[in-house]
């Protein structure tokens, strides 16, 4: 790894080292590291921004033993993330201890899912973990959550130098379909100064693409069989009804609806912010949802467009619900059509609705938003 002197125009080499030499440890920091950036591990594994949420570490909750997983977290599936931290070398027995938590784990149902991470909340400032966790999954209500779903509980192996043994068998676990991974975490050093790589070795993105493609094809194979969860199966018909419809009368917004198994679509990001479509039981939303990955940015954004309210509500032409949600990142305003979402004779009306109130909200909010934020770039923000 190198750094870019640009005044000298060269390249300086960072020194390569070692966790112990420069005196990490693996509770104290790189688990700690992990636990509050879960995004570094994300971007290592390709899953994009807020990939993992975090929802316990050290976790022993299990009957009869007195071991403790490193990590546990959620992915946006909602399934369940065993996380394994070693250093400067993964040990002989890494994967068999993983494996053992993960099977521990297999059993967790919702309500103790949700009770695990309302404990780890509570031990770092609180939080509601019911809410955090259907906000992460893009989900309304609890009840339309599904966690920990059959066998597919995921291994993560984080070190900076993996044994053989290691490799050979997370690589027979993946042909087997359990979805285990090799992470590489490497120390650096320049002067004072030390950072941290983190790389996928298994699998090299070029295998995960490719897994990536035949999980799809699973999947539409299951979908085909009618093995999906009823909402599922109704989700991806309404949103195939509404792509169907928006490709006869495009809303630019919304040039090419996602057609998937999710309750919601979204618009291309603008100033990080986004425009979406929620489908729920209960009828139809549309929203702007202020989205930074700064918490204090989007409450100073929102608060610039409330003060506004009463105009954009008249360009809207009809009431908004504003939603600063104080104790959450997100900021939404929105707009809703109350049916049985659920009702296939309802969707006509829902589409027209839906195609009507998108661009009126946009018309409404689009440049309110570009102006607050330009004002921001010129202010002091904070939480």
């Amino acid at each position: 790894m190198f750094q870019i002197d640009r005044s000298a125009n060269r390249l300086r080499k960072l020194e390569r080292t070692s966790f112990s030499e420069v005196g990490f440890r693996e509770r104290e920091h790189l688990q700690e590291w992990l636990a509050t950036m879960p995004d570094a591990l994300c971007e290592a594994m390709s899953e994009g921004e807020d990939g993992l949420l975090i929802i316990q570490k050290e976790f022993d909750g299990f009957d009869g033993t007195r071991e403790r997983l490193d990590l546990l977290a959620l992915d946006r599936n909602g399934q369940l993330v065993v996380i394994e931290n070693k250093l400067d070398d993964s040990g002989r027995d890494v994967v068999w201890q993983a494996l053992k938590y993960a099977a521990y784990c297999s059993s967790l149902k919702k309500a103790e899912i949700v009770g695990i991470f309302q404990q780890y909340l509570d031990r770092h400032g609180g939080g509601d973990a019911a809410g955090t966790i259907c906000e992460f999954l893009g989900e309304d209500t609890l009840d339309e959550v599904v966690l920990n779903d059959g066998i597919s509980q995921r291994v993560v192996f984080i070190a900076a130098n993996f044994r053989r043994e290691v490799t050979a068998t997370v690589l027979w676990l993946r042909e087997h379909q359990i979805d285990a991974r090799c992470i590489k975490v490497v120390p650096y050093r320049f002067g004072e100064e030390h950072f941290i790589d983190l790389q996928q070795v298994i699998p090299t993105p070029e295998a995960a693409d490719y897994m990536i493609r035949m999980v799809e094809k699973d999947s539409e194979e299951k979908s085909a069989k009618g093995a999906q969860r009823r909402s599922y199966v109704i989700r991806q018909g309404f949103w195939k009804a509404l792509s169907d419809a928006f490709q006869k009368n495009p809303v630019k917004q919304f040039p090419a609806p996602m057609v998937w198994d999710r309750n919601w679509n979204k618009s291309a990001n603008f100033e990080g912010c986004h425009y979406s479509i929620n489908l729920t039981q209960a009828g139809i939303l549309v929203k702007l949802n202020i989205d930074r990955p700064d918490k204090g940015e989007n409450k100073w954004i929102f608060d610039r467009l409330h003060a506004e309210k009463t105009r954009i509500e008249q360009d809207f032409g009809g009431s908004l619900d504003w939603l600063r949600k104080d104790e959450k990142k997100v900021c939404r305003i929105e707009a809703g059509f109350s049916c049985d979402g659920f009702d296939q004779s309802s969707w006509p009306e829902m589409i027209e609705w839906v195609a009507d109130a998108v661009p009126r909200l946009e018309r409404a909010t689009h440049d309110e938003v570009l102006k607050a934020a330009a004002a921001m770039r010129n202010a002091e923000v904070d939480d």
